[in-house]
């Protein structure tokens, strides 16, 4: 006996909901996912339906196996649950989110992680509930009067001491003793009654070699040469989730030296909206050339706007002097013209009449 083959029904609709031809490859269906379950995600304003149709789209036809089976029979085949490709419905935010994670050590808050931690710590007694003794029974410590702390004395010197407090030895700073014949035989006494607290985790960032944070935003730096500072410019960066953003200048745009350009929806993950996102802010300089030709400087004179500086006649250039200009490192200028300030200001307050005075008073 031999089965009868499933009727084939729609093979189309998944590749429509994409937006994607039937040809499409992985890498396409990826890209095309992206950008409309971003644009669609409820957080954003999006559709919820056109959210889910998008996740169960992806999550076919991203399975070879799966998008087999549906180019070749449709979407009821799978709802049958043809060669395993019809388990039941998947979260779409959980799609989603394994989609966005990566194995990026450095893009692990943008991208997101989880972390295994060994814990150890004291539980309540699940035979003496706490109390620590068979009988439920405790007395007052003896040693700290049951306060479970102590004070020590110290002797700095002939006038001087020193009081130090710290927990109570006998008792381990709970204020009570239990005698030793009634000790609880599985901890020994040693789970007292007390509520355990909180574990707080303070997470530390890690500097990015290109990307820096500024909160919900992302900033990176890049150096155009002259030539496409003033002609155009494309060039392709790689975002923290490994993706390829091609960056590209407007035609006959001029970009200028220590410009920003910003990208919407780029930056870091917002706080309790992780789907919202800040901004990726490009900060642009232009190396410039270490010098020029005459030719050179001629063809830039033939395109360039014409030179702003003041015609002088003869006469008047011989009655100028001339100047030379030298490069200067001007941060370190100053903060070697500081120091000199600073030592001269000293040098002066020494040589001041009474400055010897002055200091000797401030000694005494």
């Amino acid at each position: 006996m031999f089965g009868r083959a499933p009727k084939k029904s729609d093979n189309t609709k998944y590749y429509e909901v994409l937006g994607v031809s039937k040809s499409a490859s992985q890498d396409d269906l990826k890209k095309a996912y992206r950008k409309a379950a971003i644009k669609n995600h409820p957080d954003k304003g999006g559709d919820p339906e056109k959210f889910k149709e998008l996740a169960q789209a992806y999550e076919v036809l991203s399975d070879p196996e799966k998008r087999e089976i549906y180019d070749q029979y449709g979407e009821d085949a799978l709802k049958e649950g043809m060669g395993g490709g019809g388990g039941g419905a998947h979260d779409p935010f959980d799609i989603f989110q394994s989609f966005f994670g990566g194995g990026n050590p450095f893009g692990d808050i943008y991208n997101g992680t989880s972390k295994k931690l060994s814990l150890s710590r004291n539980v309540i007694c699940s035979k003496c509930k706490g109390k620590g003794s068979k009988s439920g029974a405790s007395s007052k410590c003896a040693g700290c009067q049951g306060s479970g702390m102590k004070v020590s004395i110290r002797h700095l010197g002939p006038s001087m001491i020193q009081q130090m407090q710290h927990p109570c030895n006998e008792c381990k700073g709970t204020g009570e003793t239990i005698n030793d014949k009634d000790r609880c035989p599985q901890c020994k006494g040693e789970k007292p009654d007390t509520v355990t607290g909180d574990i707080v985790f303070v997470l530390q960032q890690k500097d990015h070699p290109k990307f820096k944070r500024k909160g919900d935003d992302l900033f990176v730096e890049h150096t155009l040469s002259l030539t496409e500072a003033l002609c155009g410019f494309h060039f392709v960066l790689t975002h923290l989730d490994g993706r390829q953003l091609l960056i590209k200048s407007q035609p006959g745009e001029v970009v200028k030296p220590d410009q920003f350009k910003a990208i919407n929806d780029e930056g870091m993950p917002m706080y309790q909206r992780p789907f919202m996102r800040g901004k990726l802010y490009i900060h642009f300089s232009v190396d410039f050339p270490d010098s020029l030709s005459t030719d050179q400087c001629k063809a830039l004179e033939a395109v360039l706007p014409p030179r702003a500086s003041v015609q002088l006649t003869d006469m008047e250039l011989d009655e100028c002097e001339e100047t030379t200009l030298h490069d200067v490192n001007i941060e370190e200028e100053m903060r070697r013209k500081q120091q000199q300030q600073a030592q001269e200001a000293y040098d002066e307050d020494d040589e001041m009449p009474g400055g010897a005075q002055r200091v000797q008073c401030a000694q005494q």
